[in-house]
């Protein structure tokens, strides 16, 4: 038995993969991965495997950094937790004066919490505490976009809208309004990007304008809608949100957990539209995809709100263990410490044009409808008719097809159902973005040849898409 076989069912006795129909593992090998060098990782019988998705977004420099190993290393002797209530370090108050200084002006304070999805939980309740602490409890509802994904904890869950994700637990999930996205993939023809965002404000705008009483905040995922099948849209519907809220007085979110630094070839999407949202959520990449942590900023009139003396009950209660690790604020500051020095933003952008040179040829493909790409993340749609866009049925799993054959090539491709993407590490070079390219190539020639029977029943999930 090789070590890889061994150490597969050793885990198969005992764990319960996230994001995963375990009795799929019956067929397809779990891959057990011994260590990791940059861009790659490597299993137990050595073989070697390019991390093309960053290990779910959160691999910025590649693993085992050297910078950011010596840092957690160097604070681990001085100090590896203590509560946040009450306390601080060092770690998390230089944290917080970079974060601070690198986010759009206004953004004055920073919350804390263990993941993406708890960030996310902590910028809903903090809008809905803080119209119910400024004498407007009515304020209480939340509008999200058609096809976001904001997480997977209750509250993250409703102002989500992937089927895959949610549709189960609507029981448990708050009513909210949800508002048909700008997804430019779905532009009439003939339309630009620009021209199709402005248009499909409407939909927010007649939202506002008749609920706005009782709405708290707008969230969206800014340009690129990550897990709902990396669709993207035009900055100037950020521009036009931010002004359209300030007009109704409803508090704007900006869930950049996927798309923060530097993924969208920027430092941070709200960047490309020029403005601030009252809340800005950060995880992922903040640690360079090291340990959890997620960051809440927001701007210091929210925070005023909150101020008060203890009997007021005016204060913001929540909490995390976790919250403000000092090991993982030290890989964050090494994190940003390699942004400021090493010029990333604009390395990366000869690192995109290469992707996007790279698979170019692919827009010709007769079941590719179309590449399109923001910054560092690219995405390859495959489509059952490429005339009419029709997509595969979702029983027939086109994506998985694609991510096996890359990992029998040497690549971590996990595709969104037909949407084959590139969100890899920014220490990736050209050559290998080549290699990537030609994995996926080939990948998609196997996956849209093969003719696959499958029985598709009617009604339930219809817009299920397989994570992979």
């Amino acid at each position: 038995m090789s070590l890889n076989d061994s150490w597969m069912q050793r885990d198969l006795a005992v764990l319960w993969h996230p994001c995963t129909q375990m009795k799929d593992h019956e067929q397809l090998p779990l891959i057990p991965i011994r260590r990791g060098e940059g861009v790659w990782l490597e299993d137990f019988d050595g073989k070697r495997y390019l991390d093309a998705v960053s290990s779910w977004w959160v691999n910025v420099f590649g693993h085992a950094n050297p910078r950011i190993n010596q840092r957690i290393k160097d604070q681990v002797d001085q100090l590896e937790h203590v509560m946040l209530a009450g306390f601080s370090h060092q770690p998390v108050v230089e944290l917080s004066e970079r974060l601070v200084a690198l986010t759009p002006a206004g953004l004055e304070r920073v919350f804390y919490t263990d993941n993406g999805s708890t960030g996310i939980e902590v910028a809903l309740k903090m809008s809905f505490h803080y119209w119910r602490n400024s004498g407007r409890p009515e304020k209480q509802r939340f509008v999200t976009l058609s096809n976001s994904y904001h997480g997977e904890t209750v509250a993250a869950m409703s102002v989500g809208d992937v089927a895959l994700f949610t549709d189960t637990y609507k029981p448990l999930l708050l009513d909210t309004f949800k508002v048909p996205s700008p997804d430019c993939y779905l532009r009439p023809e003939g339309m630009g990007w620009e021209e199709h965002s402005r248009a499909m404000f409407a939909y927010m705008e007649r939202t506002l304008a008749e609920y706005h009483r009782e709405i708290a905040a707008v969230i969206v995922e800014p340009l690129i809608q990550g897990a709902g099948g990396m669709r993207m849209y035009h900055p100037v519907y950020l521009k036009l949100l931010r002004e359209a809220c300030d007009r109704y007085e409803v508090h704007l979110i900006h869930d950049e957990i996927a798309v923060g630094f530097g993924r969208t070839g920027t430092m941070f999407a709200c960047e490309q539209a020029g403005i601030t949202p009252d809340f800005l959520c950060l995880s992922k990449a903040l640690t360079g995809g090291y340990l959890p942590m997620a960051a809440v900023l927001t701007t210091d009139r929210l925070y005023q709100a909150f101020y008060d003396d203890y009997s007021t009950l005016r204060a913001f209660l929540h909490s995390h263990t976790y919250t403000g690790n000092p090991l993982a604020c030290a890989a964050a500051l090494a994190t940003l410490d390699i942004f400021a020095e090493d010029n990333v933003i604009e390395a990366n952008k000869a690192l995109a044009a290469r992707m996007a040179s790279a698979t170019a040829h692919l827009a010709e493909h007769p079941q590719v409808a179309e590449v399109r790409q923001t910054g560092m993340a690219l995405a390859i749609e495959m489509v059952q008719d490429k005339a009419s866009r029709t997509p595969y049925p979702w029983q027939e799993r086109r994506g998985l097809k694609v991510y096996q054959h890359a990992l029998e090539r040497g690549a971590l491709l996990r595709p969104l159902g037909s949407v084959v993407y590139f969100l890899p590490p920014y220490c990736i070079t050209g050559e290998q973005i080549d290699f990537l390219a030609e994995v996926a190539s080939e990948g998609i020639d196997i996956a849209t040849r093969e003719t696959v029977s499958v029985a598709v029943p009617a009604g339930r999930y219809p817009g299920f898409r397989d994570p992979g």
